[in-house]
């Protein structure tokens, strides 16, 4: 008899790194073909992309909402509520900030995109949320799930990856505060939400609370308060970006060296 447990996505299992396979040759595939096109034909594809995978969300959404295996399982939470439901978090956000970022030529918007919208987007797939994990991947909320969530990672790595962004150091304490004013405005969303009872338990960017995160309750046990608590993470986000940048920097350091000797 066909046995699908083999099917089960989990973090780190199997399938979990069959998938994260597929989508590591999905962004080399997408650099490959952009290598020698125009900034145009790089703009226009990212973007392209990034509206697409918007649209596979909304959709993704109404289909979730019907879900009632889904329903059933969120009972405790409240079930699915259309207001929880926005790109608002940190890791969707990036769906409609790649756009505004490629096309209007806002440098910190990209390197928003290019760090903090795929680290976001690894982590809702690493610790998914109820009704995301133990299911087998070919549950239409499963593929769209993590589907979308790889799809993030690899739009805003392409920013780099394709050269419409290459990080600087002194693009780190920027792409900080940018990252903090995202959270303090998605912090009033939230708050206005609470307030007027559209959703009681709205929490986009975890800015209210850290809603079983292990990361972010240790830092809440810390700074038991709303919003202040998340920023420690800016600590966080700065030294990955100093990795990144440094990675960068030594790579043209080692390409000017080779271009120097080669000239001699």
């Amino acid at each position: 008899m066909f046995d699908a447990d083999f099917l089960v996505l989990a973090p780190f299992n199997g399938v979990f790194w069959a998938v994260f396979l597929l989508f590591v040759l999905v962004l080399i595939g997408l650099t490959a073909a952009l290598k020698d096109k125009s900034e145009t034909t790089k703009k226009t594809v990212i973007v392209v992309t990034s509206i697409l995978t918007l649209a596979w969300f909304i959709v993704y959404k109404y289909y979730l909402s019907i879900d009632a295996e889904f329903n059933i399982v969120t009972a405790e939470i409240g079930g699915f509520n259309w207001w929880g439901e926005l790109p608002l978090h940190l890791c969707n956000i990036n769906m409609l900030l790649i756009p505004i970022g490629v096309i209007f030529n806002i440098r910190s918007i990209r390197s928003v995109c290019f760090f903090v919208g795929p680290l976001g987007a690894l982590m809702a797939i690493v610790m998914p949320g109820l009704g995301f994990s133990g299911f087998s991947i070919l549950t239409p909320r499963m593929i769209c799930y993590y589907g979308i969530h790889f799809m993030i990672i690899v739009e805003g790595l392409a920013i780099g990856t394709t050269g419409l962004y290459r990080p600087v150091f002194k693009d780190i304490p920027r792409t900080i505060l940018t990252t903090v004013c995202l959270c303090f405005a998605t912090f009033l969303v939230n708050v206005v939400l609470r307030l007027t009872g559209l959703h009681p338990d709205a929490n986009y960017f975890f800015s209210v609370d850290p809603q079983g995160n292990p990361v972010l309750e240790l830092l809440y046990n810390i700074i038991p308060v709303p919003f202040l608590y998340v920023l420690p993470c800016g600590i966080i986000l700065g030294t990955y970006m100093l990795i990144v940048t440094f990675g960068f920097y030594l790579k043209d350091v080692v390409l000017t060296r080779e271009e120097q000797e080669h000239d001699y």
